[in-house]
């Protein structure tokens, strides 16, 4: 951790739409994973468009490193079935927050990149990095792949580390 660059917040809003894999819904979950490090949300029972608001902190020092989003249906008895996965590009995010914008001179809700949605990426739609109150911010629709339906909304926070 001798290179942490800093801390990536990202929050899980909510799913949209997703795949039933129990009898009709699904208990759906998030798990992030970037490296070595894994995170996941709470599961939410018996929903197709769960709402999740949850945030996960990922400690970045390798900015080349792909952000892998998996969805899963939580079951008792047998192996959690997927239920669909992504990849978060966070470069375009991570360039913004290099531009370093002034405070003082930034409006705020001012946009600073627009990233559209392409085969490199999984964006259900345009996706805008903002500065938000003093903060870089990027809102993103994620649409999952390997799956027949679903969409998983995120938003994208750097905390920067003291002395760093």
């Amino acid at each position: 951790m001798d290179n942490l660059l800093g801390l990536l917040r990202i929050r899980v809003k909510r799913g949209i739409n997703l795949a039933i894999r129990d009898f009709r819904s699904s208990d759906p979950y998030c798990v992030i994973r970037m490296g070595e490090q894994r995170l996941k949300t709470h599961i939410i029972d018996r929903d197709l468009n769960p709402v999740w608001e949850e945030d996960l902190t990922l400690s970045i020092d390798n900015p080349n490193l792909p952000v892998d989003l998996m969805v899963f249906d939580h079951d008792t008895f047998t192996r959690d079935d997927e239920m669909g996965d992504a990849a978060i590009d966070i470069k375009p995010f991570l360039d913004a927050q290099k531009m370093n914008p002034d405070p003082d001179t930034v409006q705020n809700g001012a946009i600073l990149n627009k990233i559209k949605p392409s085969d490199a990426n999984c964006l259900s739609q345009e996706s805008c990095i903002t500065w938000n109150d003093g903060k870089i911010v990027q809102h993103m629709l994620i649409t999952l792949r390997n799956v027949e339906s679903g969409e998983i909304e995120l938003e994208l926070h750097w905390i920067d580390i003291p002395g760093m």
